[in-house]
């Protein structure tokens, strides 16, 4: 999946700078698009698995234990093969290539190069536990690959003992955002106090009739206090998780309301159970989108269009190609099944991706760049006949809904 934009006479007006590949620009967004179990939520699991392994394998890993990977299983072979990883990203002022290799066992090989001045220089490689470094990798790098186990990254293992550099990479693959799995429900949001004015913009420039929240704060007796960490202390140890007391007391302690204006212009205050599964999720995505936009840091959103309407959905693509709302350069990846935003124009034909499955069922991931297609083309129309591959193939359904 790239984000580089092409030659592509479209238009230039929401591309990011970067020197650092070819056409010196890369595109604000990508989409992805395919049928049902084609495999795009696996490309955002991926994405999503890379990072907590980066994350965490050092902090979270059993000394002596393995590695949980996800090896493609309609097909026996891929169980003794190696999953690897790999992502190339501009950082500060520098471009970055990083991957690793795992087995059920160990990480196999982990590298990482920089880029300076275009041309490729090695920072570190791992080969097992065998470490070699470049020197332009400064700090205690052979006291910290002593600590790294089979199990963890080289680089996690260096976040967690204040390696400079490293814990720079690291804090960079954090900031992706991750959201394939958005809670909606109103306990979502207990510990919110306050909400990005811009959210309270949105949901009222796409017509949800809301102006404003407020947020309501819960007292507790210290009896019925008492009673709530016990019960939190019980869950913890169920979970076996120390912080999460605080975590169920911190939530349980506020609400936010939404207030929705009346016919006589006033407002009236409604819990979070009486608005929309959209409306609620927007809440989610939303602040994950306006982080993104203020740091310049890449969010993936699995399934963009759940609950949402077309017009929340093309709002949310048109901040990340403007200009003026994406001044930092942030970018957003995100999965659909709504095919009106092809036609958007928002989006060109470099930022529109497929996914297919082949009929050993292992999916392929194609950009739209790869089929001819001409500026003006109308794209939803040429993906809906099939032009571009990537859809489901409805067979004879009469036949199954009649038994035959």
């Amino acid at each position: 999946l790239s984000l580089t934009a092409s030659s592509l006479d479209d238009n230039k007006l929401g591309l990011i700078a970067c020197d650092a590949v070819p056409t010196r620009r890369v595109v604000p967004a990508a989409v992805i698009y395919g049928a049902n179990a084609s495999g795009k939520s696996n490309i955002v699991k991926a994405l999503g698995w890379m990072r907590s392994a980066v994350l965490a394998s050092h902090r979270e890993g059993e000394p002596g234990g393995g590695i949980q990977r996800f090896p493609f299983r309609l097909d026996s072979a891929s169980e003794s093969q190696p999953s690897a990883f790999e992502l190339d990203f501009f950082f500060g002022s520098m471009r970055y290539h990083y991957g690793f290799e795992a087995s059920d066992n160990a990480f196999l090989s982990e590298w990482l190069y920089a880029f300076p001045k275009g041309r490729r220089q090695t920072l570190f490689q791992r080969e097992l536990q065998e470490f070699r470094f470049g020197r332009a990798l400064e700090g205690q790098n052979r006291v910290i690959s002593q600590l790294t186990r089979p199990n963890s990254l080289f680089v996690s293992a260096a976040a967690q003992n204040d390696h400079k550099k490293l814990s720079e990479i690291s804090s960079y693959i954090r900031s992706i955002g991750m959201y394939s799995r958005i809670s909606v429900g109103p306990e979502a949001f207990h510990d919110k106090e306050k909400l990005d004015p811009r959210v309270i913009s949105f949901l009222g420039e796409i017509g949800t009739g809301i102006t404003g929240y407020e947020y309501t704060s819960f007292e507790y007796s210290p009896e019925d206090e008492g009673k709530l960490r016990e019960f939190a202390s019980a869950f913890a140890k169920l979970v076996d998780d120390p912080v999460v007391p605080d975590q169920i007391i911190t939530r349980m302690k506020g609400n936010i309301r939404l207030s929705h204006r009346r016919r006589d212009g006033g407002n009236t205050f409604f819990e979070l159970n009486w608005e929309s599964a959209g409306t609620r999720r927007l809440l989610v995505l939303l602040d994950a989108v306006f982080r993104a936009l203020d740091q310049g840091t890449p969010v993936v959103i699995d399934e963009l269009d759940a609950s949402l309407h077309t017009e929340a959905c093309e709002a949310v693509l048109r901040m990340f190609s403007s200009p003026e709302n994406n001044s930092n350069g942030a970018q957003l990846i995100a999965t659909t099944h709504d095919t009106n935003l092809l036609s958007s124009p928002s989006l060109r034909r470099d930022q529109i991706w497929f996914t297919e499955k082949d009929p050993d069922g292992a999916t392929h991931l194609y950009p739209l760049t790869d089929i001819r297609s001409r500026k003006g083309d109308n794209i939803e129309r040429g993906y809906l006949q099939g032009r571009y591959g990537a859809i489901p193939f409805s067979g004879r359904l009469s036949e199954v809904a009649s038994g035959g």
